[in-house]
């Protein structure tokens, strides 16, 4: 990723004039787990009382695939921001449905786009808006969302992504109305989430998500999973620094426990919230549940001591699959499960890792669950998983495809 990092808050950041003149320059023709209650995501940047501020403007106008757009287009294509063209709400803000061709602006490709609006009382501020677009400005990947625009007007911050048309896997978990998604469905939606997560990790300066969850996986009409919202995202340790120390942020039930603990952030903290998700994925049920009996509630300390238990580790499967998808392929994904899980950081594998054991799993319902997969050849495993052991192998380096050769994230 360059030669991408993070900086002291107190670092030299540019006066508001400099936002406004980077527009004029563009468009001269238009002149902690901050609530547990309510599992929301909170920032340890933010702060809606002190002033919107922004780094050199030019550093987000080196990212040549992403547009400026001004107040007025987007106003334009959302209908100034219409309660009928909501897709959602999250801590950022509200998310609009537009529509982008050569009317908003000559030369644009017509495609429909989701537009999430800032909400300047909001919990995520500024500065996460700020590390969106330098981390999405740069990073290009199928399962990474893509970042088409933005907005820096006045106190306005606004984001401008590709359209996901079947929303996110959250809705497609827990909304009663769903249809329950296939086995195969939820294995192609684990690789792809975790193809998005190992690019991260891969890139040439790693990048921690540190928000990996259901409501951040969005889905487009082929069902392909790509990861949004990197709000909380932040650069990994560098040279012999073993983790980024950093506060508690990101949302109850997912969080790696000794991240909670000692606000040490890795990358091995990501696989914690993937195993997660793949347990969310397998078993039809939320990472915490108030509405169950309290031995259940916790969706880990439920189902992790049955996981390495194959005598009992298909009692935990949704029912809602009925029986449709291959027992050893479910024991092999019970068996990633738990290792994405383990206490131990270090004894959990790395998201190419993951990539490789997911891979096999993929069509006929994962009856396969001895043959390989060519799909992913940049993410060779440092260990494959095989039933319940770990396999070593030497690996070329991998690296995710930057879109530009720096960046500077504060």
């Amino acid at each position: 990723m360059g030669n991408c990092g993070t900086r002291e808050e107190n670092a030299v950041v540019a006066a508001h004039a400099q936002v406004q003149q980077l527009h004029l320059l563009q468009h001269p023709a238009k002149n902690a787990i901050a609530d547990r209650k309510h599992n929301r995501t909170s920032s340890d940047l933010s702060d809606p009382s002190t002033p919107r501020k922004i780094e050199d403007a030019k550093n987000i106008s080196i990212y040549n695939d992403v547009i400026a757009f001004t107040l007025f287009e987007l106003e334009t294509i959302t209908k100034s921001f219409r309660a009928d063209y909501v897709l959602g709400e999250g801590g950022f803000g509200t998310v609009y449905k537009g529509y982008i061709d050569e009317n908003v602006r000559v030369g644009l490709k017509s495609l429909p786009v989701a537009v999430k609006v800032l909400n300047k009382d909001g919990h995520q501020g500024h500065r996460e808006w700020l590390t969106e677009v330098n981390f999405l400005g740069q990073l290009r990947h199928p399962n990474l969302v893509k970042l088409i625009g933005y907005c820096c007007e006045d106190d306005h911050r606004l984001l401008v992504y590709e359209f996901m048309f079947r929303g996110s896997l959250e809705n497609h978990l827990f909304r009663k109305t769903a249809m329950p998604l296939p086995w195969g469905t939820r294995m192609s939606i684990a690789l792809g989430a975790a193809k998005g997560l190992a690019c991260l990790h891969n890139a040439q300066r790693p990048v921690i998500y540190r928000d990996f969850k259901t409501s951040n996986i969005l889905l487009d009409s082929d069902y392909t999973a790509k990861l949004s919202d990197f709000g909380l995202a932040k650069a990994g340790p560098e040279g012999d620094e073993t983790h980024v120390s950093t506060r508690v942020m990101g949302t109850y039930g997912y969080a790696a426990p000794e991240y909670v603990m000692t606000g040490h952030l890795t990358a091995r903290s990501d696989v914690y919230s993937f195993g997660v998700v793949l347990l969310e994925l397998l078993t039809g049920r939320k990472s915490i549940d108030k509405s169950r009996p309290s031995r259940e509630q916790s969706l880990v300390d439920w189902a992790l001591p049955k996981l390495n238990d194959k005598r009992r580790l298909l009692q935990i499967i949704d029912p809602k699959l009925e029986g449709q998808y291959s027992v050893r392929a479910a024991h092999k994904a019970c068996s990633l499960a738990f290792y994405c899980l383990s206490h131990n950081p270090k004894a959990r594998p790395l998201m190419s890792d993951v990539v490789e054991t997911l891979e096999p799993l993929q069509g006929n319902g994962g009856s396969d669950g001895s043959s390989q997969s060519s799909g992913l050849p940049d993410y060779r495993a440092r260990r494959r998983l095989t039933g319940n052991s770990v396999h070593f192998r030497a690996i070329p380096n991998p690296k995710c495809s930057p879109a530009v050769p720096a960046c500077r994230v504060r």
